[in-house]
């Protein structure tokens, strides 16, 4: 037994040595100092032997498990050094380049609705035009048929500034429909344009802010009839609500149209059968339409009897509402994060 001993220290201590692994060389403990290692089964056999030998090969054992248990330690903290400065090899990081940091910002739902509204008409032919946000009374009321002691000026709270130079009177314009006066006034038919902006109206509650976005388009040209605008709201209804639906259209009055009509659409709640949103009617309000009053192009001198004209005004906050599922007009302007990281897309 003492020359078996002396053997499996030699090959126990050697396996050791060419350990590459921790696996392999807690592999190789329990195959020597495991309950069925080779070491432990010598153990078992010292009974056999004689009272004479036993303790002289007792002790050559346990002089073998000694050797073995400080010779794995060596090589456990050798290879766990190995292992460490591996990970930190595979795992180092490039201090000197900048953070990173969480996204900041994103996508306002006003900004999203009026991109959606303004890619969806740019498709259809009505490239976007702008104007300025402080006008006179002549774009934003005269010229649109608005006169002096027109009643739908009561249907304008608006918000009045002091005399330009020329003691003209000024104003923030109260809709896009001024565009479309500068955009007639300077360029020829056949026209076709979208103004989206923002307008201010002295309002605030619910459902109106003071200041508030609006889309205006508009068409010029020979022959125009409302059968045409009929079909361009209800084909941009339905690509912007992702979804078809009925679109009804209902005699209303705008100064600046005749005909004038009010669009509704299938409640995208109830799918009209009746809800709270819809008040029990299965249709929402959405937006203003109408043939352009003869009156109009007459003051931006476009000639009535040869053009004839559609246009259309929609309000983006109402039909972000409808789209997103927001209930308070005024959650646009708070600046809430937590409404704002709900609705805002990075």
């Amino acid at each position: 037994m003492r020359e078996q001993l002396q053997a499996l220290q030699e090959e126990a201590l050697t396996r050791l040595q060419e350990a590459g692994s921790l696996a392999e060389l807690e592999q190789i403990r329990v195959q020597i100092l495991g309950k069925k290692g080779a070491l432990t089964s010598l153990l078992r056999g010292l009974s056999e032997v004689s009272a004479a030998e036993r303790p002289l090969l007792g002790e050559l054992a346990n002089r073998l498990k000694d050797a073995f248990n400080e010779m794995l330690q060596q090589r456990l903290r050798l290879l766990q050094e190995e292992e460490l400065s591996r990970r930190l090899a595979a795992e180092r990081i490039d201090v000197t380049l900048p953070g990173r940091t969480p996204p900041l910002g994103g996508i306002h739902p006003i900004s999203r609705a009026l991109g959606e509204i303004t890619t969806i008409f740019r498709s259809m032919g009505f490239p976007p035009a702008t104007g300025p946000e402080v006008e006179d009374d002549w774009h934003n009321f005269a010229a649109l048929n608005i006169p002096d002691d027109h009643p739908a000026r009561e249907m304008h709270d608006t918000f009045y500034l002091p005399p330009g130079s020329k003691g003209e009177k000024r104003l923030l314009r109260t809709h896009t429909s001024t565009v479309q006066i500068r955009v007639m006034e300077n360029r020829k038919p056949p026209l076709r344009v979208i103004a989206p902006g923002k307008v201010f109206r002295c309002d605030s509650d619910l459902t109106h802010t003071p200041m508030f976005h609006q889309v205006e388009g508009f068409l010029v040209d020979e022959g125009v009839h409302f059968g045409q605008l009929k079909g361009i709201l209800e084909r941009f209804l339905r690509l912007f609500f992702v979804r078809e639906m009925p679109v009804r259209f209902r005699p209303s009055f705008f100064p600046f149209t005749e005909p004038s009509a009010e669009a509704d659409m299938g409640c995208l709640f109830c799918d009209g059968r009746g809800c709270r949103v819809c008040k029990g009617t299965g249709w929402i309000e959405v937006l203003g339409c109408g043939l352009i009053h003869p009156a109009v192009l007459e003051n931006v001198g476009i000639d009535r009897e040869r053009y004839s004209g559609f246009a259309f005004g929609m309000g983006v906050e109402r039909l972000a509402m409808l789209k997103y599922g927001i209930q308070d007009l005024r959650l646009f302007f708070d600046n809430d994060l937590r409404f704002l990281q709900q609705h805002a897309r990075l």
